[in-house]
C-alpha cells in the first residue's frame, strides 16, 4: 500500500496538498485536484481514516435515518448518499426509526455525542433533542432532512415538488377522460402527503371536478389501499392516484380480486417509480422521483456545512417526471 508520500511525489506536490485535496478538495485548484485524484486511484493509496478522526476530532461517519427500512423507496435514497459519502471520505450509519420519535431521538443523540459528524433524516420530524443545538448554532448545525420537505424544520433540505408532481398525474387522467377519480393519500400528519393532496385537489379545482374527487387516508402500504380501492369501486371511480407505488400494488391487487381489470376498467397511477413499478401487471403509469440523487445531494448538503463552506442554495427542489404506462387509459365501459 502507497504511502501519502508517495502519492505526492507522484503527483508533484506536496503531502499537504494531497490532504488538502481527500479532505478539502475545495481549497485546491481543479488542475491539481484531478492530478492527485488519479494518482490516488492508479496506486491505490487509502488514507488512514482512523488516525485522521483522532487528529481532526472527526468520526468520518454520517448518519442517516430512515422512517422505514423496509420500504424500497429508501433503498435508493441510501444508495445515493452512500456513494457520495464515500466521494467526501465519510461512511454512513443507517437507523431505521419505523416513525417512532423516541427511537428517532435515540439515534439523534449519536450526534450529541459526536459519535457522526452530521445528521440526514429523511422522515418528517426534527428530532426533539437537536433543538438545542439547532438553535445554538443555526446554519453551521450539521443536520439535513430529505423527501419530506416542511420549512417549518429550518434545516436544509432536498425534495421535489410534490404538489406539483400530483397536479401533474391528476391531469394526466383528466386529459384521459376519466371524471371520478379515487385519491388514497398518506398519513395526513405527513408533510408530502398533505402537499400532495393540495396538488391534486388544485389540479381537479383547475378542471371544474373538485366534486369528483374521492380521498381516502392511507398510509404508504398495499394494505391500506386494497380496503380503499374496494371502496372506491363500489363508488364507480374510472381511475385512482396512490401516493406511492406500494399502494398502487395494493390498489392492482384489489381491482383484481373484484373481477375488473386495469386499465379496461379502472385505471391507477402511481408515485416514486420504484424499480419494480415498470414489470407489475399492467406495467405501472407513476410518477418518478430522482431517489439516488436525492441521497447524494442531502448529503452534498450536509459536507458543505461541515466543511464551512457556504451553499448556493439550502433548499435543493429536483425534477420529477410523469411515466406513462399500461395502466392508466382513456375509462372504459364496466357494467355499473
Amino acid at each position: 500500500m502507497p504511502t501519502i508520500i508517495e502519492v505526492a511525489a507522484l503527483a508533484g506536490v506536496s503531502t499537504a496538498t494531497v490532504s488538502r485535496v481527500l479532505s478539502r478538495p475545495e481549497q485546491v485548484s481543479e488542475d491539481t485536484r484531478l492530478r492527485v485524484l488519479a494518482v490516488v486511484r492508479e496506486s491505490g493509496y487509502a488514507p488512514n481514516v482512523a488516525a485522521r478522526s483522532l487528529r481532526t476530532l472527526r468520526a468520518a461517519k454520517i448518519l442517516l435515518t430512515v422512517p422505514d427500512i423496509s420500504n424500497a423507496f429508501f433503498a435508493s435514497v441510501i444508495r445515493g448518499a452512500e456513494e457520495a459519502a464515500r466521494d467526501a471520505g465519510y461512511s454512513v450509519v443507517v437507523g431505521d426509526t419505523r416513525h417512532d420519535p423516541e427511537v428517532e431521538d435515540q439515534y439523534a443523540d449519536m450526534l450529541s455525542r459526536r459519535e457522526v459528524d452530521g445528521l440526514i433524516f429523511l422522515g418528517h420530524r426534527l428530532p426533539a433533542s437537536l433543538a438545542p443545538m439547532l438553535s445554538r448554532k443555526g446554519a453551521a448545525a450539521p443536520i439535513v432532512n430529505g423527501c419530506e420537505y416542511s420549512p417549518d424544520l429550518g434545516v436544509p433540505s432536498v425534495h421535489i415538488d410534490n404538489a406539483a408532481a400530483s397536479a401533474n398525474a391528476i391531469e394526466h387522467l383528466i386529459g384521459l377522460g376519466h371524471r371520478a377519480i379515487g385519491v388514497v393519500t398518506g398519513p395526513e400528519i405527513s408533510p408530502i402527503s398533505r402537499d400532495r393532496l393540495a396538488g391534486a385537489i388544485d389540479a381537479a379545482t383547475r378542471a371544474g371536478l373538485r366534486d369528483s374527487l374521492h380521498i381516502r387516508i392511507g398510509d404508504y402500504s398495499a394494505g391500506s389501499a386494497i380496503d380503499h380501492t374496494r371502496d372506491l369501486i363500489a363508488q364507480d371511480v374510472t381511475a385512482i392516484f396512490c401516493f406511492s407505488d406500494e399502494m398502487a400494488m395494493g390498489a392492482l391487487s384489489a381491482i383484481g380480486d373484484a373481477g375488473l381489470s386495469c386499465p379496461k376498467d379502472v385505471s391507477v397511477i402511481g408515485f416514486d417509480d420504484l424499480p419494480l413499478a415498470r414489470y407489475f401487471q399492467p406495467p405501472l403509469t407513476t410518477i418518478a422521483q430522482p431517489k439516488s440523487m436525492i441521497g447524494r445531494r442531502t448529503v452534498e448538503l450536509l459536507v458543505d456545512i461541515l466543511r464551512g463552506v457556504d451553499s448556493p442554495s439550502r433548499q435543493v427542489t429536483l425534477d420529477h417526471e410523469l411515466i406513462v404506462r399500461g395502466s392508466t387509459a382513456a375509462p372504459g365501459t364496466r357494467r355499473r
